[in-house]
């Protein structure tokens, strides 16, 4: 059984941080593209950051780039934020897809993160 397990979310003030992980289990994310998206309220979802392979290349949106990292350690996919504000508000979900085979697509429950004073 495949889970991805986010955590991390949270209130936090303009300006601050946080750092989302994602743990996986049942699967080997070495093999599969690791995702960061986000959806805000009344708004279509949004890919955020992507990590993938070994050495690892990462890809970022340009609302967050200089602002966030993605990382790998293991099985588990993280994502720093810093610089915080209040339109990095949303749910954040991460995903795995396989590289090879597309239609394994797993994704987590997601997890909060409000930015606001």
């Amino acid at each position: 059984q495949v889970q991805l397990v986010e955590s991390g979310g949270g209130l936090v003030q303009p300006g601050g941080s946080l750092k989302l992980s994602c743990a996986a289990s049942g699967i080997k994310l070495l093999w599969y593209v690791a995702s960061w998206h986000r959806q805000a309220p009344g708004k279509e979802r949004e890919l955020v950051a992507t990590i993938i392979g070994s050495p690892e290349n990462t890809t970022y949106a340009d609302s967050v780039k200089g602002r966030f990292t993605i990382s790998r350690d293991k099985n588990t996919v993280y994502l720093q934020m810093n610089s915080l504000a209040p339109e990095d508000t949303a749910v954040y979900y991460c995903s795995a897809q396989h590289y090879s085979w597309p239609q394994y697509d797993y994704w987590g429950q997601g997890t909060q993160v409000t930015v606001s004073s």
